[in-house]
């Protein structure tokens, strides 16, 4: 029996949540051994969204999960999956082994590795297919009263035809106008309702009743007291569409659902926002206006050239966003799908229009419910920047359709610089205080929204009610030399206010008084976010029974002190160890109350389950959600009492990957040759032992991830109990002092290469001819670079969705912020298509034929592979249609594990057996002519297996076999 090599793909694990590579049992393939990584900095921008964990900015890359701090992190239920979690691009519905329909289009079922010249879509060994067919788990929602828990049922990945469905690409966004929806949106297929019993153990499943057969479920939100759930509905249509949204609602009690309109045309615009309740009776619905008529049609001879000015001379600076509006039919198109008419709806079927049709992107009620924050934007549009920096409204109305006043009314935004921590001009962040009623608090920058201007203070936090007197003028509530980060209330003499700098790494938290002016604020932590040893946690927060989140106040039954709860993931150079802290706002004395264990689980806080009750909450009645896992268990869902920290499994999910129970992980520390110290994940196939069995294939698959200090680049991250998921091996690109990251960038990468190869050869469990090298988008870029500049380390790459020539976003990538006219020659270097020609190791290039990430347009792989292929590199392009920077479709996902399986096998696993030259280090980013040709030649034996036509590799292996 052999062992076979099986990746998914960053989209496999969103829908999966907990696997990133697999490793299971095929007769086609020795063992392999896997060395996987996704190391990403605290400061990372977002690129999209998953399945689960919608609500949060999250970083997932090759499998890895990264999460952004929120000042309610802690309380969010920030483990399990929200119940608005499904409306993005990726996967949900579709087909697979769990009862989904088959999908449409073309597949050949290949038991082994055929012709690579057949036409139409590939599947992987059925070991392979097992996994990414296995049906995935129920999404969690906790009631308002912690005492009813909604597991929402999902299904596998979707079939192609999903995503070939017509969608419109405007403003940065795409939208399904069939649905007036985000396009690719996926869905629940079922609600069920389970009692959280007094003991933590789960009552009888309740299935909601009376939606229509193959409804498609999606924002799931629960009323504030609890009694009543609202969603919307669609079905699939004859044309193999889907319908507009309906709004539904049911009775948690009784599980009935019913439409919530009498007239069917009543529709959801779902564009930007949906729905939100009011109060526990009444709903403010964003509908599609009944007079809306058919959608404007593209003329077909155009008015006149398409002109784009800037005679004003201003100085305009983008990343390179993709979708944008094009012409004036595109601003008409986007205008005609985004346009809302708000409808006040009552759960007794009473319904009455809310202001004006206009393009409304969010809605927030006031606490008390007595007033509506509402945004919208407006034209002038534009052609060069996404409807985020479109002119923005925001106006202040009362909850029964009464407006009130207008709060702000920005112009386009084209304008802001580049610069990280560079923002908008004039109030931003305009929310309600979550310890009060009605009062309202926002941001101002002082430095013109421009990072590189120097200015004290750089931001002021204002506060005012929400019907001001006349001449009331607001009221500064703190000011903030960094960047304003947020704040976490509390009451009128306790909130913490955020800021940070990316620059320097730098986040402070503040103490302030809200209430007392003669109390001046102090820093209570002041730390750079890369030092993750040195994070203290974050607050936890409490339900109010106005529905919303305040910093928790927890008493001891022996003092009179008064203490908040901190939740930290508890890094340390073993691992991450959460915990759980009882804290001295005064003083800054804590006390450990919880901690994960950790010789074998790897165990954290999720949510705080005993705030039913208003004012400070008693440590004797404490009650908590955490979530358990370990390296072969999958995550399970405790609820932990106080005093005598009794916990009671409440989930018991089976595990989803059977086949991989028995797979060896372990975390391993080595050291660059600069003295920092890095960190890895290694899987080896089950009952594997190197002195044994002998070194076997090795994949790489890691991201690059950039750090101000050695110190911080050493640091561990990641827990080495975790079930499946990966970290490592970390490629620190670091920029200390006044050096930014980049300068050295190829450099430091192929230490970090070197280091990682170095460590698995030193083990004894890699062969060193057979390592191969991977990753996706900033990881492919590595991969292509890895292969042009240090390929005496790896005997092949495997580059998904990549940008390869920074020429082509020249105001900045990643987390570089200068200017390709600023840093021209970094730009140049770290281009590896400006090193094509070096590329001698056969490259496997893959891209989603509709890639929305900003800078990784199709177009580069396409431009690369014709550079490759021009200096007669051993390359492969597979451009995937249909799909986007993560790839969403069942037929996509296994065709491209097809395409890894076929390239590993080919070109990693029955490679030459000549000696790789591992101990080659070179003396710069470029290499010496000698490692050089080292490299080509220990390539040369690879260069002539690859040079077999398809049918001649296939008798040589059988024959081996």
């Amino acid at each position: 029996m052999y062992e076979a090599f099986a990746m998914t793909l960053p989209k496999v694990y969103h829908r999966f949540s907990l696997l990133s590579l697999h490793s299971t049992t095929s007769p086609f393939l020795p063992k392999t051994l896997f060395f996987s990584s996704s190391s990403l900095p605290l400061a990372v921008k977002r690129l999209h969204s998953p399945p689960l964990l919608r609500a949060q900015s999250r970083r997932f890359v090759a499998g890895k999960q990264f999460k952004a701090k929120s000042t309610m992190a802690s309380s969010r239920f920030h483990h399990l999956v929200p119940v608005n979690a499904l409306t993005a691009e990726d996967g949900g519905n579709g087909t697979g082994s769990n009862g989904a329909a088959d999908a449409t289009a073309s597949v050949a079922y290949d038991d082994d590795v055929e012709s690579a010249s057949v036409t139409g879509y590939r599947l992987p060994p059925f070991e392979i297919r097992d996994i990414v067919d296995a049906p995935p788990l129920p999404a969690l929602s906790f009631s308002p009263l912690r005492d009813k828990i909604l597991f929402l049922k999902r299904r596998s990945l979707p079939p192609l035809s999903d995503l070939a469905r017509p969608e419109e690409k405007l403003a940065g966004i795409r939208i399904d106008g069939k649905c007036n929806t985000r396009s690719r949106m996926s869905f629940y297929t079922g609600i069920a309702i389970h009692q959280l019993m007094e003991d933590g153990s789960l009552g009888p499943e309740k299935e909601i009743q009376g939606l229509p057969e193959g409804a498609k479920i999606n924002f799931v939100t629960w009323s504030n007291n609890g009694q009543h759930l609202a969603f919307s509905v669609r079905l699939d249509e004859d044309d193999g569409s889907s319908s507009k949204l309906r709004v539904w609602v049911a009775n948690v009690d009784t599980g009935k659902a019913r439409p919530l309109f009498k007239s069917p045309d009543v529709y959801v615009n779902a564009v930007f926002d949906n729905f939100v309740w009011v109060n526990d009776s009444t709903l403010l619905v964003c509908t599609i206006p009944l007079s809306r008529g058919d959608p404007p049609r593209k003329p077909l001879v155009p008015s006149g050239p398409k002109i784009q000015s800037n005679e004003k001379k201003n100085v305009i600076q983008a990343r390179t966003y993709q979708d944008l509006l094009k012409d004036e039919y595109d601003e008409d198109l986007f205008e005609y799908y985004a346009t809302t008419q708000l409808v006040l709806a009552s759960l007794d079927g009473e319904m009455k229009l809310f202001g004006p049709p206009a393009i409304y992107t969010s809605m927030d009620p006031s606490p008390d419910q007595t007033y509506i924050l509402i945004s919208s934007t407006h034209k002038p549009f534009s052609f060069v920047v996404p409807c985020g920096r479109f002119p923005k409204k925001v106006e202040l109305w009362k909850a029964n359709g009464e407006f009130v006043r207008e709060l702000c009314d920005l112009p386009l935004a084209e304008d802001i610089p580049i610069a990280f921590n560079s923002v908008r001009k004039g109030m931003r962040s305009i929310n309600w205080r979550a310890d009060k009623p009605s009062t309202l608090y926002w941001v101002e920058t002082q430095d013109g929204g421009d990072a590189k201007v120097d200015v004290s203070p750089r931001d002021i936090v204002y506060t005012q009610s929400p019907a001001p007197h006349d001449n009331e003028q607001p009221k500064i509530l703190h000011k903030l030399d960094l960047r304003y980060g947020g704040i976490s209330w509390c009451d009128d003499t306790l909130a913490l206010v955020y800021e940070s700098w990316y620059k320097t790494r730098k986040v402070r938290t503040w103490v302030i008084s809200p209430g007392s002016e003669d109390v001046n604020p102090r820093i209570l932590f002041d730390r750079s976010s890369e030092d993750v040893y040195s994070d203290p946690g974050s607050p936890m927060s409490r339900r109010t029974p106005a529905g919303t989140y305040v910093i928790a106040k927890v008493k001891k039954e022996d003092d009179g002190d008064t203490y908040i709860l901190l939740n930290g993931s508890g890094a340390t150079p073993e691992g991450n160890i959460p915990f759980l802290d009882l804290f001295d706002i005064n003083t800054g004395s804590k006390e450990r109350i919880w901690q994960s264990d950790k010789e074998k689980y790897f165990e954290t806080v999720v949510a705080l389950m005993s705030d039913q009750k208003e004012g400070e909450l008693s440590i004797n009645e404490l009650k908590i959600l955490t979530s358990k896992e370990s390296k072969t268990e999958n995550t399970q869902y405790y609820l932990l009492s106080w005093p005598e920290k009794r916990a009671c499994q409440i989930t018991n999910f089976p595990h989803p990957y059977p086949q991989l129970e028995s797979l060896q992980k372990e975390m391993i520390r080595y050291q660059r040759k600069d003295g920092v110290q890095l960190t890895a994940t290694l899987y080896l196939p089950p009952g594997y032992d190197p002195s044994r069995d002998g070194p076997l294939p090795c994949l790489v698959w890691s991201y690059p991830g950039e750090f101000k200090s050695k110190e911080a680049a050493s640091q561990v991250r990641g827990s080495p109990n975790e079930f499946a998921v990966l970290s490592g091996p970390t490629i620190p690109i670091i920029g200390e002092g006044d050096e930014e990251a980049n300068d050295r960038y190829i450099e430091q990468l192929v230490a970090s290469a070197e280091a990682a190869v170095e460590e698995v050869i030193r083990r004894g469990v890699a062969d060193p001819n057979k390592i191969a090298v991977g990753g996706h988008s900033y990881g492919a870029f590595m991969t292509a670079n890895l292969l042009a500049h240090a390929p005496h380390l790896f005997c092949c790459g495997i580059a998904r969705s990549g940008a390869y020539n920074r020429t082509l976003t020249p105001f900045g990538f990643q987390n570089e912020e200068r200017t390709l006219w600023q840093a021209t020659s970094t730009y140049v270097e770290m281009s590896p298509f400006m090193s094509a020609n070096k590329i001698k190791k056969p490259i496997l290039l893959i891209h989603g034929e509709e890639d929305n990430n900003p800078g990784t347009l199709t177009m580069q792989s396409d431009r690369f592979f014709n550079a490759l292929k021009g200096h007669g590199a051993l390359c492969r392009l597979v451009i995937l249609p249909y799909e986007s920077h993560g790839y969403g479709a069942r037929e996509s996902i296994m065709h491209t594990l097809w395409e890894t399986d076929r390239w590993l096998q080919k070109h990693c696993v029955y490679s030459s057996d000549v000696k790789a030259d591992v101990s080659v280090c070179k003396d710069n980013a470029e290499g010496t002519v000698d490692s050089q040709s080292k490299a080509v030649g220990a390539a040369g034996g690879v260069q002539e297996l690859a040079n077999l036509d398809d049918d001649q590799f296939h008798s040589i292996r059988r024959s081996l076999l």
